[in-house]
């Protein structure tokens, strides 16, 4: 009783976790449909492009659907749910959320880390749309031929290619990207000069990105409605001219061709299960964020099931796009569908340009492709910087007076960090931090989120919490994807990640040792601050280990930012006779803050 008491009364001078301070300046969507299309530009990226329509078709075509939608249905919603609830009731971004067991808090410090490497190395992928748009000015596209001092003797232009596509040679477009734009060197060991062009690239891109973001979720909802709009309008004109192309109908056949025996592979599933998930983005904090700035009472199932359906439409929306063109590539060519086919940069920057270029006027075209490139990944990065910026500010309150020079400077540092990818080994610098540095550690942080709300918080408690800001119990559906099914889909990823894991290679170019271990240490770089903060806070305390660990892994503040909110949802713990808070004694000390 003496606790209840205590919640009932203003919070104490001394408490660590003011309401104010978590309330104060910290801004509001201005409408629902700022968040939603925030989210849509989030979730929906470039992957969407280059990786989901080449994965579907290598894995099974239409039949590679089936894992994926399953997938979609009982893992990928119920986790971007469960995130926009976090963020929607505590309003507090990817550190605050640990309130809800405050001994996971280093959770919280490597999803930051974890978007700072992925800030650098993604805003260089954004440079080179950027530097490709320039190209497209050109009275001639540069890659349509092997007419340019970059080209080398094995060069050779499509339309000699025909059926010798067995033969020794490398396309124009191939030669364009790497020797031109790219300037590549031989391997990660070779660092080479600055190319000047990709740093200016670079700039600008961070100059788009800052104005955008400077004034938090103010601006990035305002832009949210270009940019995460006009891409579908971009594509929808690609889609029109895609599929009146001759070859069209063979390219798409070979996307959606369902090969039913491939269900019995368990690649086909790990492939399925790990596309749904860095697919819709949950782990990185940027929904948690989002969801922070969301009115309390946000019908915020509504939002999930829309957001993520629009994602799964994309996907093969995109892939509809990109075979059409690749089949039409494949008939004035020669060229199998099969072989022309590839995912990732290859796919964005040299076989969709090689086939744009036989295009009437391929200048437009192309402009088209590469704006529409540009914005779907720009908005991506609106949201981890958000989620950089909400944490530190969440956790020095201070800044917040000055969140405008803070949003400066943190952008003034990931360009000068991201300045070593525009070197001539810069390509082997992203491709090793994109493949080590986020992929494991973020299904790690879903599983550890998916416990703690499941396991030590407790689900009843959770769904009790959801029934108080939405004024409905979730239904039983939710309850067993939280507590059974997101755990294991996500221990079965984790395992598949890394068994299936290749040897990392770019241009069939193979990473020496030192950068293999340099990849894996950007992995425990974030990784490492889960456990550090648990021995940190049981080495701290002077309570036994057992009395330490008890305490924090009870929630600490664990309510709605509001005011108001906060007092209705303290009366109604003690309606359901709900576990109290945590006291002021046994919060966090100020040195922690």
């Amino acid at each position: 009783m003496k606790q209840e008491k205590d919640d009932q009364k203003a919070p104490s001078p001394n408490r660590r976790v003011k309401t104010i301070k978590r309330d104060e300046n910290r801004g509001k969507w201005s409408s629902k449909t700022e968040f939603i299309l925030t989210l849509m530009g989030y979730a929906i990226g470039i992957g969407n492009v280059w990786r989901f329509p080449y994965l579907c078709y290598r894995s099974g075509g239409g039949a590679f659907l089936v894992p994926y939608m399953l997938m979609v249905i009982l893992c990928g919603i119920p986790l971007f749910y469960m995130e926009i609830m976090i963020g929607q009731f505590s309003g507090t971004g990817c550190t605050g959320m640990f309130r809800l067991v405050p001994i996971l808090k280093g959770t919280g410090i490597c999803m930051v880390i974890v978007n700072m490497y992925c800030v650098c190395y993604y805003s260089v992928l954004l440079s080179y749309p950027v530097r490709m748009i320039y190209y497209c000015f050109w009275k001639t596209v540069p890659w349509i031929d092997c007419d340019h001092p970059w080209n080398t003797p094995n060069c050779t232009s499509l339309d000699k290619v025909q059926n010798d596509y067995e033969g020794r040679f490398t396309t124009s477009a191939d030669e364009f990207f790497h020797l031109e734009v790219l300037r590549i060197s031989e391997s990660i060991n070779h660092l080479g000069g600055m190319v000047w062009e990709q740093l200016l690239s670079l700039s600008i891109s961070w100059i788009i990105i800052c104005l955008c973001v400077l004034k938090g979720v103010k601006s990035v909802g305002k832009v949210a409605y270009f940019t995460a709009l006009f891409p579908y309008v971009l594509l929808t004109i690609l889609f029109v001219r895609g599929v009146t192309l001759p070859g069209a109908a063979t390219g798409i056949k070979f996307f959606l061709y369902p090969e039913w025996h491939r269900l019995l592979d368990l690649k086909v599933w790990a492939d399925a299960a790990i596309q749904m998930f860095f697919g819709l983005g949950p782990g990185w904090g940027g929904i948690v964020n989002m969801a922070s700035f969301n009115s309390f009472r946000n019908n915020a199932k509504f939002d999930s099931i829309l957001v993520v359906s629009i994602n799964v439409f994309t996907s093969i929306y995109a892939g509809i796009v990109v075979f059409s063109v690749l089949g039409f590539l494949s008939f004035k060519s020669g060229i199998p569908v099969a072989t022309v086919a590839t995912s990732g940069a290859g796919l964005a920057f040299v076989t969709y340009p090689e086939a744009i270029a036989l295009l009437p006027v391929p200048q437009l075209w192309a402009l088209m492709f590469f704006i529409m490139l540009f914005l779907l990944g720009i908005d991506s990065v609106f949201v981890q910087l958000e989620a950089i910026c909400s944490s530190l500010l969440d956790e020095v309150v201070y800044l917040r007076k000055h969140k405008m020079m803070v949003i400066i400077s943190l952008c003034s540092i990931f360009f000068c960090a991201a300045t070593i990818m525009c070197t001539n080994a810069g390509m082997y610098i992203l491709q090793l931090f994109d493949w080590y540095s986020s992929a494991i550690a973020i299904i790690v942080i879903c599983l550890i989120e998916t416990i703690m709300v499941s396991y030590i918080y407790g689900i009843d408690n959770f769904m009790s919490d959801v029934e108080f800001m939405l004024y409905e119990r979730p239904a039983i559906y939710w309850k067993i994807a939280w507590k059974y099914i997101s755990p294991v889909v996500l221990t079965f990823i984790l395992f598949t990640s890394i068994i299936f894991m290749r040897t990392i290679t770019y241009n069939d170019v193979k990473y020496p040792y030192w950068a293999v271990l340099l990849g894996w240490f950007s992995f425990v770089s974030s990784v490492m601050f889960i456990p550090i903060y648990v021995f940190y806070i049981m080495i701290r305390k002077r309570e036994t280990m057992c009395d330490s660990l008890k305490k924090r892994l009870k929630p600490l503040d664990w309510t709605p930012a509001d005011p108001e909110d906060r007092a209705d949802y303290i009366e109604y713990r003690k309606q359901r006779s709900m576990p109290a808070l945590m006291s002021e004694t046994e919060a966090e000390p100020e040195g922690l803050k």
